[in-house]
This record gives C-alpha cells, structure tokens and sequence, in this order.
C-alpha cells in the first residue's frame, strides 16, 4: 500500500493513497509512531481527492542515514575512486520537508546549492548485526528523497558533509510511503531527476556498488537501526557539481525526482532575503 501524511482543513492524518483518492485510515498517530509500534493502519471508505489535501513529510525519523558514492558513475563524476565500503553520513531530521514544499536557502551562507535525486528506505523493525539474508525483513517500505547539498560548504569550506547536507530543507521527502510488498525487488528501479523540466539525472538501483541488503548489515553493525529510521541509498551521476562548468540551482528552479514504482517528489527553489 501506499501511506501518505496530509493536512485538510487543519488536521493532520496518515491516508491510504489508492489512483487520485486519499482513504482515511482508524490511525490517529504519526507515521513514525505507527511504524515503530509496528502498527498497519487499516483504510475506510471516507476518502478526498488528492488534489483537496495538502501532502507534507511522510515522517520525521530518529535519524536520516546517507550513503556516499553508491553509483560508480557518480564518484567518477565527482573524480572520486569508486569506494571498497560504503561511506555513510547524516543529514539533521530538521532539514526534512513535504513534496511542494520549497528548498530555500540565504546567498549569504551558500550559493552552490545542488541536488541528488534518491531512493530512501525505510527502517521498519529494529535492527542490529543483522545478518544479510535476513535485512529485508527489517525494511517497512521506501519513498523518494532529495540530499540537496551546499556545495561550497560540504566540499571547499568544511573538512566533513554536516552543515553542507543539513541546512533548513534540504532533505525534500515523500510524496508518500509504499509498504516493502509493493516494490519486490528495489534492485530495477529507475531513478530520474529533472530541473525545469530538464533530465539532469537517470540512473536505476541495479548499479548501486552496495546493494540494500548489504546497506542494512552494515549499517547496523556499527550502530543500532531504529524503526522509522532513513536510509538515503545514493545518487545516480547527473548532480550538478559534476557539469562542466558546474550547474546549481537558482531562484525559481523547480525540482522533480521520480522514482519507479513510487511516484514523484516535486519542490520549487527560493533564495531568502
């Protein structure tokens, strides 16, 4: 199924999406909290439009887990070596908005904001030294995420990715969340990022360096995976940096991310004053 968080008429709830409907669910709770109870909601048959409801961030999770270089495409683009272990870092779960939401950022502290279109995965049991053949039945489902980046601070100002990753809405997510039995094999999916309308990036899953189930044992081999926790699973080459000469987004750039077998994540960009 596929579970969306909405806002209508002031009231925030989790929705089954079925085609262009919304069908509310008896869960009163946030997503994160029906996932860590390892709860699924059951839907009703009151139902809105889509278009009648605002859709915000699928969840707030206890830790967004990003994973560099996943695409040997893309590390050559950056002139990076194709890693031998997967490089992880973090985003702040603050940096998380809804699809429609706008990425903006202030020209004093970045002016080389890029984009880097991705499969997210969805913690859904808790999970430490999970053996490889046993990972999937740790994931809850998968939604499409956005690790926008300040380039001039992850790469030519800081010596690590921190603040240049975690800047006020720069991890765009959604639009929804569809549970893991919906995507049998998350290995063949296209993964396509336009700016303008523009193709910028089209890659697949099947050329991930370190697939999910090796994501998910190594990952919690060093650190306790939580219910509802995020796992950002790479970007395919096309990412602005990597142009010659390097492209970022400006004022007034709109933003879409489709993955295969989920949907498309679309935000607006504005610079603040």
């Amino acid at each position: 199924m596929k579970f969306a968080t909405y806002t209508y008429q002031n009231r925030s709830r989790i929705g089954a999406i079925v085609d262009d409907r919304i069908y509310t669910t008896a869960s009163t709770d946030s997503m994160l909290y029906m996932i860590r109870r390892g709860m699924t909601p059951s839907r009703t048959y009151e139902y809105m439009s889509l278009a009648d409801v605002k859709l915000e961030a699928p969840l707030r999770p206890g830790k967004v887990i990003c994973i560099g270089r996943n695409y040997a495409e893309h590390a050559k683009e950056t002139g990076s070596d194709v890693p031998t272990a997967p490089i992880i870092f973090a985003k702040f779960p603050s940096s998380i908005i809804g699809s429609g939401d706008a990425i903006t950022w202030n020209e004093s502290i970045t002016t080389q904001v890029d984009w880097e279109g991705e499969l997210a995965v969805i913690i859904g049991k808790k999970a430490r030294n999970v053996k490889e053949e046993d990972a999937f039945n740790h994931i809850f489902g998968y939604t499409i995420a956005n690790d926008v980046s300040a380039r001039d601070l992850q790469i030519r100002q800081d010596s690590q990715w921190t603040r240049g990753k975690s800047l006020d809405t720069f991890c765009p997510l959604g639009p929804w969340v569809v549970t893991r039995d919906e995507i049998p094999d998350p290995h063949k999916l296209s993964v396509k990022t336009k700016v303008n309308k523009k193709v910028m990036q089209d890659g697949n899953t099947k050329d991930f360096i370190f697939n999910i189930p090796f994501l998910i044992s190594y990952c919690s081999r060093m650190f306790t995976l939580e219910p509802g926790d995020l796992i950002l699973t790479g970007t395919p080459s096309g990412v602005g940096e990597g142009m010659k000469p390097p492209t970022y987004l400006k004022d007034g750039d709109t933003v879409n991310i489709t993955v295969e077998g989920i949907g498309e994540l679309t935000n607006p960009c504005k610079i603040l004053e």
